[in-house]
């Protein structure tokens, strides 16, 4: 059984500075994936619907919903809630990276950004996600060859 090739990674920007939109599109430009971007906190949940990312990037200052409010929104939805989040802000106290965490943050950058340290995470960050994808798809076929055998024979299973 041969997988499919895989689809390119889809990443969300969201972010209201055009200056970091553009350092984060210029150093993820080499990337296999697709980006959209989102200027909102509103914007980033209509991205997130309609675009299906597997990783956000998200700043925490956003105006109309925090980087806070769209990553909490994001994780208690079953529909979005294995979307990867990265938090992208220039917040670094402890108390930010603690209530990030305590939204469903997968992970946090501060500001300023390095390229090769968000090149790597981004990478690892997309890696897990279509792992955990292709456990829950094993997960699902495993499930359906075993209902489609039956009930286990108890003259055959018991030695």
């Amino acid at each position: 059984m041969s997988s499919p090739s895989p689809e390119p990674s889809r990443i969300l920007i969201a972010d209201d500075n055009p200056t970091n939109v553009e350092l984060l599109e210029a150093y993820l430009a080499d990337m296999p994936c697709e980006i959209a971007v989102a200027v909102d906190g509103l914007d980033t949940m209509q991205k997130v619907a309609s675009f299906q990312p597997d990783l956000v990037l998200l700043d925490v200052m956003m105006p109309k919903l925090s980087g806070f409010e769209v990553c909490r929104k994001i994780k208690e939805n079953p529909a979005t809630r294995k979307i990867m989040v990265l938090m992208v802000t220039a917040l670094n106290e402890p108390g930010d990276v603690e209530r990030a965490v305590a939204v469903g943050c997968d992970d946090f950058l501060s500001k300023p950004i390095h390229k090769v340290e968000l090149l790597k995470r981004v990478e690892n960050m997309l890696k897990l996600r279509h792992v955990s994808d292709e456990l829950e798809r094993l997960r699902r076929y495993i499930d359906g060859m075993e209902e489609s055998a039956g009930p286990p024979d108890e003259f055959t299973s018991s030695a």
